[in-house]
């Protein structure tokens, strides 16, 4: 009952933030206008802004921010304990996270659906731009390096999960184009596709199906990734509406029903236990794991490590890659951004939550021992969860959760195959719409990288000279249509870069050749993105307190009051800073004393770079309050802007 009532009491708890905490910053601080102008109309170009009702968005924001984040993290950082990890995710998500997310979208959208990078040159100095796009470039390169191993990881693991992953691809290009051409409601269609993977599911383990996953489950890590990744590609340079929206819709659908089935097998399990052996009793759902364990064998210190494992469940800094790479460029209504930056955000904390209720009493209702048999209650727990390196590794993380969840739903009646199978379509669902995101978020990051270094030539001066400087290459003559000698304006890398074409492949071939790479001393090759996983979580929460500073000057700037994004900003830089820290140079499991050399670079640069960061932060801080930044050139004659109108 315990368990039951941790569950009701956390999503109690969100509801009321929400209508709260959540309503007073969407009225009172941000002043959200459903009158106001938004990028999704005002640049309106049918390919990245793409005016979409707010369930959509909701389904794509949530989906893309959630990935594996608020499982793993969650899954590992038990072994402290779950009171601290249920605090952590609780009141982190309400207070820092959720605000995060939300102000990011909001500061976005007041620039024209930017990136906080680039809008991070204008709020703090030029210099910051540059600082901050280095960031979130290393961060990306990460997350696309390390997603396509960890789906390969979970397809290998639960075979019957890869047919429903890969048929909602096909399935979301025809609704997406249909829904385009025909404007008819997604609703229906998005369920009739989630019918067919719930059975998909259902019979993935017999006949054709069945065959079908276990030869792709034999694919090596390698041949994963490099798929993977090319469907990231084909992903990142459609139009939204093509696949991105459509399928992060069909997952939503896919996961809040599933969670959905978690909460009610959850509560079953609490009031009559779980399933029941044969000629047993039902076992009783309660929590084996220890309240609070200070020192885990082999663990980190808890403070401040349990603040960087737990990521996505309570703040990450890859959502504001989201807020302001995709999401504001779709909202097409200002007063929707609360329901989908602030909304997503508490939304991904109940799941953390329940993560962590199946990792330390859903995993108690019965386990599969080393030898076979079934573990129950604290064995169960002690199974996964003695050391820090058993904890820690990819398998135990995902599974966890996933048999821990699967007892929830065995508790309803499901059969243990189906149920397992369907965690693992949950998981694997996650991290193939963060995969896809973060694949176009990177082809933002490396244009506006690009355009920094890229020759600044007028495009008068590059018509004068028959350059087609639409597309970035050097095409014909704009009246005639002859071929042109001119030197190709696109011969300069940093050109090419800036096309869409140009920074999706340079993304996805560098996030390719490393994860190529053995990860490790006995890896096979396509586990490369595990060399740089150690930095992620430092990195990420890093991100969050830089993201945090773009708000802050963003509200300095217009005189709005910044307490309650002032102290999570100083908690988000100093807190990963230690973390990092300790990483590069504490300890004899550090980056210095086992000489890894990539990681000490790649760390101290990190930490160099967020320095520089904040040193300019605090000498521009004085200088900002009460003056704008540098505004903006006016749009176009021929946009939304100077045309007038409402937005939705």
């Amino acid at each position: 009952m315990e368990t039951l009532l941790i569950a009701v009491g956390a999503l109690v708890l969100y509801l009321i933030a929400y209508n709260t905490y959540g309503k007073w910053l969407g009225r009172k601080i941000f002043k959200l206008d459903a009158e106001a102008q938004v990028p999704s109309v005002a640049l309106n170009d049918d390919k990245d802004y793409v005016p979409t009702k707010k369930s959509i968005i909701f389904g794509h924001h949530f989906t893309s921010i959630a990935g594996t984040g608020p499982i793993v993290g969650p899954a590992v950082a038990v072994i402290w304990g779950w009171v601290p990890a249920l605090l952590w995710v609780l009141f982190g998500s309400i207070f820092i996270g959720a605000v995060h997310d939300f102000g990011s979208l909001v500061v976005s959208m007041r620039n024209r659906g930017q990136t906080v990078g680039d809008i991070a040159g204008r709020m703090l100095t030029k210099r910051t731009r540059l600082l901050f796009l280095s960031v979130l470039f290393m961060a990306l390169t990460i997350v696309l390096a390390i997603f396509g191993l960890v789906i390969a990881a979970v397809f290998r693991q639960y075979p019957a999960s890869i047919f429903p992953c890969l048929v909602q691809i096909p399935l979301a290009v025809f609704i997406g184009v249909y829904l385009h051409r025909k404007g008819f409601n997604i609703l229906i269609p998005s369920l009739f596709a989630l019918a067919l993977m719930y059975l998909s599911v259902c019979y993935g383990n017999v006949g054709f199906l069945g065959a079908f996953n276990s030869a792709l489950a034999g694919w090596s890590n390698i041949t994963w990734v490099i798929v993977l990744l090319l469907y990231s590609y084909v992903a990142s340079v459609l139009p939204v509406w093509t696949l991105l929206q459509p399928r992060d819709y069909i997952n939503s659908l896919q996961l809040l029903s599933a969670l959905g089935l978690v909460v009610i097998g959850l509560i079953v399990a609490g009031i009559a236990g779980g399933a029941a052996a044969a000629g047993a009793e039902r076992p009783a759902l309660e929590i084996v794991a220890p309240a609070f364990r200070a020192a885990p064998e082999g663990a980190p210190m808890i403070f401040p490590f349990l603040f960087i494992t737990i990521a996505c469940g309570a703040i990450s800094g890859f959502h504001c890659l989201v807020s302001s790479g995709t999401s504001s460029k779709q909202i097409q209504c200002e007063s929707d951004a609360q329901f989908v930056g602030y909304g997503s955000m508490l939304t991904e904390g109940f799941l953390a939550v329940l993560v962590i209720l199946a990792c330390v009493a859903g995993l108690g209702l019965g386990t599969a021992g080393p030898d076979g048999n079934t573990l129950f209650g604290q064995a169960a727990y002690e199974m996964r969860y003695a050391n820090w390196g058993g904890a820690n590794s990819l398998g135990a993380k995902v599974g966890a959760f996933v048999e821990g969840s699967a007892n929830f739903l065995q508790a309803l009646g499901f059969p243990a195959g189906f149920s397992v199978a369907l965690m693992g379509v949950f998981v694997a669902s996650f991290a193939a719409t963060t995969l896809d995101t973060a694949c176009r978020l990177q082809r933002y990051v490396v244009q506006e990288l690009a355009s920094t270094f890229a020759p600044k030539i007028s495009k008068t001066a590059l018509a004068s000279e028959a350059y087609d400087f639409d597309d970035n290459r050097a095409g014909a003559d704009r009246s005639t249509g002859a071929a042109s000698d001119s030197k190709p304006h696109a011969l300069n890398p940093f050109t090419w870069l800036t096309n869409k074409h140009g920074a999706t492949i340079f993304a996805v071939v560098l996030a390719t050749g490393i994860a190529a790479l053995p990860g490790g001393e006995g890896k096979p090759p396509g586990t490369g993105g595990l060399l740089l996983w150690p930095l992620f979580g430092a990195t990420n929460q890093l991100l969050a307190g830089l993201a945090f500073l773009v708000i802050s000057f963003w509200m300095w700037r217009r005189s709005l009051p910044v307490w309650f994004v002032a102290f999570p900003a100083v908690f988000m830089l100093v807190l990963p800073g230690i973390a990092m820290s300790m990483q590069v140079f504490t300890g004899e499991s550090s980056f210095l004393a086992q000489k890894n050399w990539l990681l000490f670079g790649i760390g101290l640069a990190t930490l160099g770079l967020q320095a520089w960061t904040i040193v300019e932060a605090l000498i521009a801080w004085p200088k900002a309050k009460g003056v704008l930044e540098e505004q903006l050139e006016p749009l176009p004659a021929n946009t939304f802007a100077s045309e007038g109108g409402r937005s939705c």
